[in-house]
């Protein structure tokens, strides 16, 4: 039974058979057939560490997007992907490469802008994409209304990755023929527990066993990062590769800060001569001496008084030696504090090698860069690489428009799933951009066409034909070629010369003017 779910009739896939198995990107667990051990409204299901570890890698994800450092190469990229415009939408849906109708077309644009409105993606924007580069994975649960379910998905309620798991039930069946174990999904579904998975969170069972409530797989929609770890078991996010770096940049920044307070004050040492005294009494002279001499006060920030403590010799103070007789008498030596305490680079190394690690260029981790908006030629190749991540990042996000789409035009009956299948892989969406590169890029290359093809126009003709230039000079395809063409006839069509006369229109029947010395 499917418990505050839908479910959405697929074709079945049961007559494909490989002796491999699919290949997931979505990190669920792989299980054999379970039955219910909680009723109608329950199932109880042993996950073993896996959700464990899956809820304490988002913790910890979540713990390392509040180093300052990482906050700070999180903000340019979600900036970089995100952008807000009062004048445009962040993102628009492109159906130029969909084979279907101007109405479905239409249709499909209305849903895409109702999905937008459902996920308050004009002002939830930023907060929506960082949680998926953070946690490396993005759930909703699509609510519905059971009485009218085809008016859609009702609202889009963000559900805490780590109270939500995928499970897939895997049947295997040996063919006869070939005696091959071949694979298939007997059944998907998510495991919800409101305690969560994560034995850090309050109120978590301690055990291994998760109990939950089963929720129907169409009823979420989940986009992941893509990345998982070496056993395919486990989705990871793009924060993983920076946990090391990480680590080490605060260790180190931990040693500058001790090593630069024991050492940057200049400490006096004393070598107190105690003679041939016993070792009980000059120990006992000794500190006498250092009670008389040495003069602690101590600044208290919650009453604001100065008091004196005497009680504690902490490293940053004097050092008291004593010294036996035949050696030199009482004396008093300064210890100098630390020379190379204005060195930073160890510091700066491993700040850059976290940002390498996060794909941010590490020109934008020094404040004194400016911002150019020169040639494209000017521009970093580290800038190239930022932009084409910040792409594949687009990309991947998206998945969570075709999820909402898919359930929407099918629930609404549109069209159904098979349809949606087949123009899923046409369809593409496109972000508003705020990153100048992109654009300078394309008006460079445009400039730089149109010179070469001023420098051939006068072979044409002669050594080279209009179609060759128009491929090779233009790099324009066979479309373009004829929807260009198209283009240029219509407006020849709707845009007549002004200046010609039209034969049809009748002349009106002017006199002709009389000379000026003709009599009146």
């Amino acid at each position: 039974m499917n418990l505050f779910g839908f479910e959405i009739k697929r074709k079945d896939e049961d007559n494909l058979k490989s002796f491999v198995q699919k290949d997931e990107d979505d990190g669920a667990i792989n299980i054999s057939s379970v039955g219910a051990a909680g009723g109608a409204y329950g199932t109880y299901i042993d996950m073993e560490a896996n959700s464990k570890n899956e809820a304490e890698l988002v913790t910890k994800y979540r713990n390392m997007a509040m180093h300052p450092e990482v906050q700070k190469a999180i903000d340019d990229i979600v900036n970089e992907t995100i952008i807000v415009d009062d004048l445009n939408s962040v993102v628009e849906i492109n159906l130029d490469n969909v084979e279907l109708s101007d109405k479905i077309k239409k249709r499909i644009t209305e849903e895409f802008n109702i999905a937008l409105e459902l996920l308050d993606f004009s002002n939830e924007g930023y907060d929506i994409f960082q949680r998926f580069y953070v946690d490396g994975r993005l759930r909703f649960h699509a609510v519905v209304d059971e009485k009218d379910i085809k008016s859609g998905i009702q609202e889009l309620r963000y559900v805490d990755p780590r109270r939500l798991r995928k499970v897939r039930e895997i049947s295997s069946k040996k063919d006869s023929s070939t005696q091959a174990i071949t694979k298939s999904v007997k059944n998907e579904y998510y495991i919800y527990s409101e305690k969560g998975f994560n034995a850090s969170l309050p109120g978590t069972q301690s055990d291994g066993d998760i109990k939950g409530i089963r929720i129907a797989k169409d009823s979420i929609v989940e986009v992941t990062s893509g990345i998982l770890n070496e056993n395919n078991t486990l989705v990871l996010s793009h924060l993983q590769k920076a946990i090391k770096p990480l680590n080490q940049l605060k260790m180190l920044e931990d040693a500058v800060v001790i090593y630069r307070i024991s050492r940057a004050p200049e400490r006096r040492i004393f070598y107190i001569d105690v003679g041939n005294l016993p070792k009980i009494k000059a120990e006992q002279y000794l500190r006498e001496m250092m009670v008389k001499h040495k003069n602690r006060l101590v600044y208290d920030a919650t009453t604001g008084e100065v008091r004196d403590d005497r009680k504690h010799m902490t490293m940053l103070e004097d050092f008291w030696l004593p010294r036996r007789e035949g050696g030199k008498g009482t004396e008093i030596t300064t210890l100098p504090g630390g020379q190379t305490l204005g060195e930073m680079d160890d510091v700066l190394y491993f700040q850059k090698s976290l940002y390498r690690s996060l794909n941010v260029p590490v020109s934008r981790m020094e404040a004194d860069t400016g911002f150019s908006l020169g040639r494209s030629s000017e521009i970093s190749r580290d800038e190239v690489k930022f932009s084409k991540f910040i792409g594949r990042l687009r990309t991947r996000f998206s998945i969570l428009f075709d999820e909402i789409l898919e359930k929407q035009l099918v629930l609404k009956n549109v069209m159904t799933i098979e349809e949606w299948l087949t123009i899923k892989n046409t369809i593409r969406y496109n972000f508003q951009e705020d990153n100048h590169f992109s654009e300078l890029k394309d008006a460079e290359i445009l400039r730089d066409r149109l010179q070469s093809l001023d420098t051939i126009q006068n072979y044409v003709g002669e050594y080279y034909s209009k179609e060759w230039v128009r491929k090779n000079i233009l790099k324009m395809s066979e479309e373009d070629v004829e929807k260009i063409k198209e283009q240029i006839e219509t407006e020849a069509v709707e845009e007549p010369d002004e200046d010609a006369v039209d034969d049809n229109t009748p002349t009106p029947n002017v006199p002709p003017a009389k000379p000026k010395d003709a009599p009146q």
